[in-house]
């Protein structure tokens, strides 16, 4: 596979990564360099993992995987996009936002986007690819675009107030929509 082919796929995979990351951003309009490059870390990382453990699995796996992995991704993303949406509902302007930075919220949030890739990796094992430059291409396009949508969204946290809470987690719903919506039509 080309270069230019591997790119596009690497920016289709991040770009749920990007809409987390923008809404994280939003969110918590005060984050810290360490916290952005935190979350890119993690969701490239994650990103870089799956298509290699997807590439591991083989084909044996591919039918097995391909009929629940929308479900799985739907079902984190719905959880924590709805958890958002019920705090950005719910809490007044004095209190505390939640924070999208904490461990198990990125290790949730990462798994979500990344579930994906894993049937990436797949196809790149049934084509008898190398996966070594794949993943670095998929990982640090994901690990920049997720840094730059941290710092894009936390620029505009402050203009939008809370109402960016609810509105980051109706954003999550619908990637977790769309991702099911695609896997079933």
């Amino acid at each position: 596979m080309d270069f230019p082919t591997t790119l596009l796929i690497a920016v289709g995979l991040s770009l749920d990564a990007l809409a987390v990351s923008l809404c994280s951003g939003l969110a918590l309009p005060n984050v810290s360099a360490s916290q952005a490059l935190r979350m890119a870390s993690f969701f490239g990382g994650s990103q870089a993992l799956m298509p290699v453990l997807g590439w591991l699995a083989g084909r044996g796996l591919v039918e097995h995987i391909a009929r629940f992995d929308h479900w799985v991704a739907f079902g984190l993303l719905a959880a924590v996009g709805g958890k958002m949406l019920f705090e950005g509902l719910r809490r007044n302007s004095c209190e505390t936002r939640p924070d999208p930075f904490r461990l198990g919220t990125l290790c949730v949030l990462a798994l979500a986007t990344s579930i994906d890739a894993l049937a990436v990796g797949m196809s790149f094992s049934m084509l008898a690819m190398s996966i070594v430059l794949p993943v670095a291409i998929i990982g640090g396009v994901t690990f920049a675009l997720s840094l730059g949508g941290v710092y894009v969204g936390r620029r505009f946290g402050d203009v939008l107030g809370n109402r960016v809470q609810a509105a980051g987690g109706v954003i999550l719903v619908g990637i977790g929509v769309k991702i099911l919506a695609e896997h079933l039509a």
